[in-house]
């Protein structure tokens, strides 16, 4: 028992130390406007408490002090739920709602999506016959660059519309069009390249809601990203 109360002590202060360190530099490159470090750190940490977990626990015989220190002294100090909640009132109390609502989503939506791709990635890569690129792996993969590029188009599109003067509206309506066309496209692809999906009514409404609050998180970040790089932009 002491054994592990020391090592999570040490865990948790190298944790606290690298979150101070991460968080401030995240915040140092892209200002203080929204808590970029927090999410930053709380994405980060859940995505390694999922690889992590799968290592330690499941594929690894290391002894319990050692996970302790690792689980829950270094990203449990490294992580921090009481600063989102606090930064999130925060912007809530001065009137900020929807970036206040924004953090909460991306949080909430995000680190959860993280220790998924965490756990996955390592029963991939520390399963028995490692990693294979398999018809199921290369769905993965084709699924996450889908993602990718939509972030990337929906950035585009953000800038593009203060440079060309779209009205809301416009904007709007064909990020409505480009992230509802993909959340149905992400659900189809899932049904027809995961061999673990159920087509079960219950099972593809499950797929759907998460792939449209995944669509949510992605055009909300990308959006906010997209008009901070035009506030960047020298006027002319």
């Amino acid at each position: 028992m002491m054994h592990s109360l020391i090592a999570i002590a040490l865990g948790g202060s190298a944790g606290a130390v690298t979150r101070f360190l991460v968080a401030n530099g995240v915040y140092g490159w892209l200002g203080r406007g929204f808590p970029h470090g927090t999410l930053f750190v709380n994405v980060s940490g859940s995505l390694l408490m999922g690889f992590l977990s799968e290592l330690l626990v499941q594929r690894l015989p290391v002894a319990a002090e050692y996970r302790a220190a690792v689980l829950v002294g270094f990203l449990g100090a490294y992580t921090t739920f009481s600063t989102f909640a606090l930064e999130s009132f925060y912007l809530l109390e001065q009137g900020n709602l929807l970036k206040g609502f924004l953090n909460i989503l991306l949080s909430t939506l995000l680190c959860i999506l993280s220790v998924w791709v965490g756990l996955i990635w390592g029963r991939t890569l520390f399963s028995g016959a490692g990693w294979t690129w398999n018809a199921e792996g290369l769905a993965y993969v084709g699924l996450v660059l889908g993602w990718v590029a939509v972030f990337l188009l929906t950035l585009l599109f953000t800038v593009l519309s203060r440079y060309l003067g779209w009205s809301g509206q416009t904007l709007g309506v064909l990020l409505i069009l480009l992230l509802g066309s993909v959340t149905v496209a992400a659900t189809l692809w899932m049904m027809f390249k995961f061999g673990q999906v159920r087509l079960e009514p219950i099972g593809l409404f499950t797929i759907f809601t998460l792939n449209g609050l995944c669509a949510a998180a992605v055009g909300g970040f990308a959006t906010h990203l997209g008009n901070w790089i035009w506030q960047l932009i020298p006027s002319r």
